[in-house]
């Protein structure tokens, strides 16, 4: 594989976004969810300070980071949920580590003080990767919805920014 860099998400990169997001959604193990929003409503959901794409050499998008906020009350403005997923056929090659490197650099130059994310206990390769990352898991919600006709447990995470005070 060419040489990976992460650069800030454009319009343009919208389609293979929403292509690297329904292959994930498509595994089963990434989301409640199980079709990609359109890139309207990516796009309204998401900080727009805080969207990296990861791309090859020739510029090809192979994965993506974004956050949410977690609320609009003042009082968590610091406090984002995120995002990150990879192109199937780039797994395992440190792509996701790199776009989270630069989803804590960029948030943590704002301010932010804690990044969260919710993933589901079968998703190993996504617990090791944010523990490698900084994050902890602070607990699990148990059989907090069902997913493709099952229950599912979601773990939670969150890295606390050691710079942000």
């Amino acid at each position: 594989m060419a040489a990976v860099t992460v650069r800030p998400m454009r319009p343009r990169d919208a389609e293979r976004v929403l292509a690297i997001y329904q292959a994930g959604l498509d595994g089963g193990e990434a989301s409640f969810e199980t079709s990609a929003p359109t890139w309207a409503a990516f796009d309204a959901a998401r900080l727009p300070d805080h969207r990296f794409v990861a791309v090859d050499g020739g510029d090809s998008v192979v994965g993506w980071v974004a956050v949410s906020p977690t609320s609009t009350r003042a009082v968590y403005a610091g406090v984002v949920e995120h995002s990150v997923y990879v192109d199937p056929g780039t797994r395992g090659r440190g792509v996701a580590r790199l776009l989270l490197d630069a989803l804590v650099a960029s948030t943590e130059a704002a301010g932010i003080w804690t990044i969260q994310s919710g993933v589901f206990p079968e998703n190993t390769a996504s617990l090791s990767l944010h523990r490698r990352a900084g994050f902890r898991v602070i607990g699990v919600r148990e059989r907090v919805g069902r997913h493709r006709g099952r229950w599912r447990d979601v773990v939670l995470l969150e890295r606390r920014s050691p710079v942000v005070a």
